[in-house]
């Protein structure tokens, strides 16, 4: 049996999963599950990669266990965020997308290239944690003189393993530095805003194998982890899907990147997949409601504060991309800041970022279909998100589409499916 291992880490918890071909389709089963999260370190918001890593091993430790004869292994993290490296070490502390840094050097970047231009160049949405926001920022501050390069979190962790460097392709476009046009780094870009040059070397394509670790073949991925949640949709055609988590990433496959005004104008992205372009946009996901229960109701149950919050009747929305949700120190005051008056209950809460959500999908569909000039009928959703059955029926009474909820471990699958027909050696 040819057993493969997806380590599949988000900004919540990770999870190791092993994954095996039986029949026509794909058996699963997770075997470590281990938490994540952001900590403070002097005052910067950053990822514990020390402790990530432990995890990565002890996860495999435990897969080994198990089944002794694991072929492969890749892991998928979120995007954006990465490790500086001098000398084969990292640089750290590694900075979390959410700390504030960028702040005051968006519009310095932007004077050297202005955002229209770098849209046209790459075709990335504008968002304030974007790598070359966070580069720059490192460039100021002389963190960049400390360092011969840089890795992503996932190229880290598996360099870690199996020492081997590398550049993942998905994940590389979410940094705002790679041309749509030629698929590799923008040397354009990167002399502009005075990058070291040393740092951007080629782009790998995932079910590149780059090394071993215990006699494991460590294989790159779709690293990013929406590229990995697509790659694992069992989709019937070309149409949307939403990879709802903390992010809601909604988006289409097409087959060159869309760079266009009103693309850019709505804040629309093109992110690499396994052999086609992602067209999507980036919605704030489940973030909001997990961290209303955290502040409200940490000890309630999920179905009784969805069910409480389908019967209330406060209708008024927010915008659910407004950066007074990105980072708040109270989500509730955040929301309260929003609206022209507070919820008389803590459901109200729910069911405005409920309604809210649902109609921020709306929108982006709508978006999505006039600048692809293409119609849809179907609406894919998979990941944390998928459970969430109010969530999902506003969701379909709003864009009116047929929604088609897969509460799977898309990003997982998705990780096992590229390994188990991958296989291309560095």
């Amino acid at each position: 049996m040819h057993y493969v291992l997806a380590i599949d880490i988000g900004a919540s918890s990770g999870r190791h999963i092993v994954g095996w071909r039986e029949g026509s389709g794909i058996r699963t089963e997770e075997v470590y599950r281990f938490p994540n999260g952001i900590t403070e370190q002097d005052g910067s918001l950053t990822w514990d990669t020390d402790a990530l890593l432990f995890h990565v091993k002890a996860g495999i430790d435990k897969a080994l266990e198990k089944y002794p004869s694991i072929q492969s292994l890749s892991i998928d993290t979120w995007a954006v965020d990465y490790v500086l490296m001098n000398g084969g070490s990292p640089v750290l502390p590694c900075y979390a997308y959410r700390d504030s840094r960028t702040e005051a050097v968006i519009g310095e970047v932007h004077e050297k290239m202005p955002f229209p231009e770098l849209y046209r160049r790459t075709g990335i949405q504008y968002q304030p944690f974007n790598t070359l926001y966070q580069l720059y920022a490192d460039k100021v501050s002389g963190r960049l003189d400390q360092a011969d390069g840089f890795l992503m979190i996932p190229e880290y962790l598996m360099y870690r393993l199996c020492g081997a460097e590398s550049h993942e392709y998905t994940n590389a476009t979410t940094t705002g530095l790679v041309s749509a046009e030629t698929g590799e780094y923008d040397p354009g870009i990167i002399s502009v805003l005075g990058l070291p040059a040393r740092f951007f070397g080629p782009l790998r394509q995932p079910g590149t194998v780059i090394g071993e670790y215990r006699g494991i073949r460590v294989m790159l991925c779709a690293t990013h982890d929406t590229g990995s949640a697509v790659e694992g949709i069992p989709m019937e055609g070309c149409q949307p899907y939403i990879s709802s988590g903390t992010w809601s990433l909604l988006g289409v496959k097409t087959e060159r990147p869309v760079i266009t005004e009103a693309g850019r104008l709505a804040n629309w992205s093109n992110e690499g997949g396994a052999g086609y372009n992602r067209y999507q946009k980036n919605i704030m996901g489940m973030w909001l409601m997990n961290r209303l229960r955290a502040e409200l109701c940490p000890d309630r149950p999920w179905d009784e504060i969805m069910a409480e919050a389908a019967e209330k009747h406060f209708d008024h929305l927010v915008d659910v991309n407004d950066p007074v949700f990105l980072a708040p120190e109270s989500m509730k005051a955040a929301f309260d800041s929003r609206l022209p008056h507070p919820p008389r209950c803590i459901a109200g809460y729910f069911r405005c970022a409920c309604r809210s959500l649902a109609d921020g999908y709306r929108r982006a569909v709508e978006e999505m279909e006039q600048n692809t000039g293409r119609r849809y009928d179907r609406l894919y959703i998979v990941g944390g998100g998928a459970k969430n059955t109010y969530l999902n029926r506003l969701t379909e009474e709003s864009t009116g589409k047929q929604v088609t909820a897969l509460p799977i471990e898309a990003t997982a699958l998705g990780n096992i499916r590229i390994q188990l027909k991958g296989g291309t050696d560095t």
